[in-house]
């Protein structure tokens, strides 16, 4: 493994700002102290910086040493989940209900870090880009800032991004061109029935009843709808009904997410559980609405900017590092809709981590720091090389 030198000398420095971005961690679109950081952070390197875009994303601009009209995104989110954490970390949250479980603390760290060095070096022709983006966790923050004017404001011809993978072992990058996570809408589902006494189940339409078998039906989406060669994934992931037990309850919500990697395939499946929604409805008898909302994106990496990705990935890690024959992941990123306008890549650094993201244990391994940001600072060197 080969981390930029300049990076190694002050490796130091970015694990203290990540162990005190995750001691302070904060969820989407609140994440005004992280954002202040990262302002104060950038501008005392000398580079433009600009905050407020999409609600509390900050972006950095640098022009490198040599003139050129060429410009390159990075972007990192900030944002952390609204769980708690059960670490005994000595920089564990300090914010209850908020945990950086996803490790979004050290990609910010790590996009830092190469601002810092390509702040130092300037070694490039044209104009570096960092982007810092809230809510990713489902919220929309990509969303917020492209309405914002994102790539208008800050105009590139291509963009990167990365995230951290405790499956894959530590030197370990997985890249590879074309569709590689998934999109994904997530649903609410609000039976209205009517109560009564749990003795007396004849006087009352049982929202329960329902909705157990409705999420047994919706299951049925998939298996006998969706194309078996085509990889979805309908999850019902909370059931939430009654108070008491002797009370039947007026009304019964569903929640879940449905993803997938074709768009086709994802409107089929909203348009199915809709229409399962409207018969049970009429069936039992009760007023059923479901709210299903479009919230990623699939993504996918474009050919050449996953080539240039793998090449400066291969740089850091090295070639036996670089893993290209990897699957499409069903999990879901909104780093998507940029990719959507802006050509680019996205690849998976993996760490010493032991415990999945999203995890209340998650503990992300400090000596991906480096990496991260040599990966980052390689793309700018290699795609705006003089």
């Amino acid at each position: 493994m080969t981390v930029l030198s300049r990076i190694s000398d002050f490796t130091d420095e970015l694990v203290a700002i990540r162990h005190d971005l995750h001691a302070h961690p904060e969820i989407g679109f609140e994440e005004t102290r992280t954002a202040a950081i990262v302002a104060e952070r950038l501008a005392s390197w000398g580079i433009k910086t600009h905050t407020g875009i999409g609600g509390t994303g900050v972006v950095g601009v640098l022009q490198g040493r040599h003139p050129g009209d060429r410009r390159v995104g990075l972007r990192a989110d900030m944002d952390a989940l609204p769980m708690d954490e059960q670490t005994n970390l000595p920089f564990r949250s300090q914010n209850p209900g908020r945990f950086h479980g996803c490790g979004h603390d050290g990609h910010t760290t790590m996009l830092l870090g190469a601002a810092r060095y390509l702040a130092e070096t300037r070694d490039f022709t044209g104009t570096a880009i960092f982007i810092f983006q809230p809510a990713e966790e489902g919220l929309g923050g990509a969303r917020a800032m492209i309405a914002e004017g994102l790539f208008e404001r800050f105009p590139c011809d291509e963009i990167y991004g990365l995230h951290n993978a405790p499956n894959l072992a530590p030197g370990q990058v997985s890249v590879f061109p074309g569709k590689a996570m998934a999109g994904a809408f997530f649903f609410d589902i609000r039976i209205h029935a009517r109560g009564s006494h749990a003795a007396r189940p004849q006087d009352a339409k049982d929202p329960i009843v329902v909705a157990t078998a409705l999420a047994q039906s919706l299951q049925s989406i998939v298996s006998r709808n969706v194309d078996p060669l085509k990889a979805a994934v309908l999850s019902i992931t909370k059931i939430v009904a009654g108070t008491a037990y002797n009370v039947i309850p007026e009304e019964a919500v569903l929640g879940g997410t449905i993803r997938f990697f074709d768009d086709d395939m994802g409107a089929l499946m909203r348009t199915r559980l809709v229409g399962i929604c409207e018969g049970f409805a009429q069936s039992f008898d009760v007023r059923i609405e479901a709210d299903v909302r479009d919230v990623f994106t699939v993504l996918e990496n474009h050919p050449d900017e996953t080539d240039a990705l793998t090449a400066a990935v291969g740089d850091v890690v090295g070639t036996e590092g670089v893993e290209t024959g990897s699957r499409p992941f069903m999990g879901s990123e909104d780093f998507a809709d940029m990719l959507r306008i802006v050509p680019g890549s996205y690849c998976w650094v993996g760490h010493a981590g032991d415990m999945p993201l999203h995890n209340p244990g998650f503990v992300l391994d400090d000596g991906i720091l480096p990496v991260g940001a040599s990966i980052y600072a390689r793309l700018i060197e290699r795609r705006l090389a003089g």
